[in-house]
């Protein structure tokens, strides 16, 4: 899908430091909240139509976005300042930084949602759940973090499945097709699945941990 440009995203941004980070606090994040709540963030967040839902439903979390594109992370900006919540905010950044922006075991959940494909072969290194981005995450997930996915593309939760297993995670709660599942009832929905539900298009489904958490 082509990405719309907004020339005056940049500038919007800018003007809700407290809300969007730039320069995000890698170990500090308690301070930012003013809580030691449990961290989740979820990579690739869009529009943060998820990320918005999350936080109302679960106030005693805090939740953080990653986005690179700022005509993208615009929306969800938008919409938190016209309805504040005080356990979310967004970082303008590369999901490739994750490190820079947590510190060794800082995350309590990581969520990848319906994230671009990559389809082709000469392009798997850029898809979320290569093994070079699952070491990213390993680094930074607690002892018993977990990482939730889910996407409407086949090909990718296939390969994801694979990537996940030969890096050695334990899997569970796979669905192949997540509403007329037992998981549907406490399924929060992003933007995305929502148009894809309505077309009645399957959602796939993971949990995942790395096996040695607690070496």
């Amino acid at each position: 899908m082509r990405l719309r440009h907004k020339p005056w995203a940049k500038e919007y941004l800018d003007s809700h430091p407290e809300y969007v980070l730039t320069a995000p606090p890698s170990g500090h994040w308690k301070e930012v909240f003013q809580n030691d709540h449990p961290l989740y963030i979820e990579v690739g967040t869009g529009k943060g139509k998820f990320l918005d839902k999350m936080s109302k439903k679960y106030p005693e979390v805090n939740f953080i976005g990653i986005e690179k594109y700022e005509s993208v992370l615009v929306t969800g900006v938008e919409r938190l300042v016209e309805n504040p919540s005080d356990n979310i905010r967004f970082i303008l950044g590369d999901v490739a930084d994750v490190l820079q922006y947590f510190q060794y075991r800082e995350v309590d959940r990581l969520f990848i949602n319906f994230t671009d494909p990559w389809p082709k072969k000469r392009h798997e290194k850029r898809r979320l759940t290569y093994q070079s981005f699952l070491t990213l995450y390993e680094k930074v997930l607690r002892p018993e973090g977990e990482i939730h996915m889910k996407t409407d593309n086949q090909g990718l939760f296939e390969y994801s499945l694979e990537s996940m297993s030969q890096y050695g995670m334990k899997l569970k709660n796979i669905s192949l097709d997540l509403h007329t599942s037992k998981l549907a009832s406490e399924n929060v929905m992003t933007e995305y699945e929502e148009k894809f539900a309505a077309k009645g298009q399957p959602i796939f489904r993971l949990e995942a941990a790395f096996a040695n958490m607690n070496e």
